[in-house]
């Protein structure tokens, strides 16, 4: 099956992609079509992310695992479409450059049959310009932590002088 996904950037301003994918592509593949569509180098880091109805991240599948031993964090070339996007979960975040943090919406459109003579990924449709520089983000907690005035110097926190 084919899927029709809309890529859309955490801009104010519109700026999407629309690419159609076969279902049974890996997330890798995904990820190398959209860094196509939006014209990015496609050498930086990258991860998908599930998350619920109102885009809160859950999740993470990953380009590489950068642990030293291994771990169980999902791989992009090992989990494909259909195995996370479903009409049931039609939604996923993709982050493209930890340092720049581009985040995008990723919501399926649509489930189609495959068009004889047709080549997939195909980009169906490009709306906006990628702006210079990604947005910045505010990461804010849901409560502040207050500090009180409790040490008034260093010398009360106890270190031994010589803790080097």
């Amino acid at each position: 099956m084919i899927y029709k996904i809309r890529i859309i950037l955490d801009v104010e301003e519109d700026i999407f992609r629309d690419i159609e994918i076969e279902g049974s592509n890996t997330l890798e593949e995904f990820h190398n079509a959209i860094t196509q569509a939006f014209g990015f180098g496609g050498s930086e880091m990258a991860s998908f992310y599930t998350c619920d109805e109102e885009w809160n991240q859950d999740e993470e599948i990953a380009l590489f695992d950068m642990s030293e031993n291994g771990s169980d964090v999902r791989l992009m070339n090992e989990t494909t479409l259909d195995d996370v996007l479903t009409e049931q979960s039609p939604k996923l975040i993709y982050v493209y450059d930890f340092l720049s943090m581009w985040t995008f919406f990723v919501e399926l459109a649509d489930i189609v049959e495959k068009e004889d003579g047709r080549s997939y990924p195909n980009l169906l449709f490009s709306f906006g310009e990628l702006p210079d520089s990604p947005p910045e983000k505010k990461f804010e907690g849901e409560s502040q932590i207050e500090f009180g005035d409790s040490l008034d110097s260093y010398d009360d926190m106890d270190f031994d002088e010589n803790w080097n």
